[in-house]
């Protein structure tokens, strides 16, 4: 096989966690898009100086933090991520996904959402609500029928308890 059909096969196994983290980088998805692009043809630019000892997954954020903070520089107004403290945080959530169990970003994509369906219906609609919908402020609390701050709790209630359930279907003795 080719370095370009294998660099193909590298980028579309890793694509899904890449837009995630661009995504988590920035406010608009539009720049997370052409973000994505530039780290694509860097990586593939500066492909000769991935270590092949290493993980392709963390090489590659690592070329997209660079090209996040360079649009920082730029002055974008959309990046909401604006240090590499908060970058570096991102990554390490990155590389911890990436440990769990399960071959594909889609199989724990599959483990979150039968997590959020065990979740008690307020804190189901208030997750939906932020991040399908993408709703903030009072937009989320109309949507909920509450006041903005209990909105946000039930955010923050409802992603520990998602975050308990994954850790909790991916412990050794539910694997095995």
């Amino acid at each position: 096989m080719d370095t370009e059909s294998l660099f193909e096969i590298l980028i579309r196994e890793h694509a899904g966690v890449l837009d995630v983290y661009l995504k988590s980088a920035v406010r608009d998805p539009g720049l997370a898009d052409d973000l994505f692009q530039d780290t694509v043809l860097t990586a593939w630019r500066r492909l000769d100086d991935f270590d092949q000892q290493r993980p392709f997954g963390p090489w590659l954020r690592g070329i997209a933090r660079h090209v996040v903070l360079a649009a920082v520089r730029r002055g974008s107004r959309a990046v909401a991520l604006a240090d590499e403290e908060s970058l570096e945080a991102l990554e390490a959530r990155c590389l911890r996904l990436h440990r769990q169990p399960g071959d594909t970003l889609d199989a724990k994509l599959d483990r979150l959402r039968d997590c959020l369906e065990r979740l008690d219906a307020p804190y189901r609609d208030a997750v939906r609500a932020r991040y399908e919908e993408e709703l903030r402020g009072a937009r989320r609390a109309e949507r909920l029928r509450t006041n903005a701050e209990r909105a946000k709790k039930l955010v923050q209630r409802a992603r520990r308890q998602l975050a308990v359930c994954i850790e909790r279907d991916t412990a050794p003795e539910a694997t095995s």
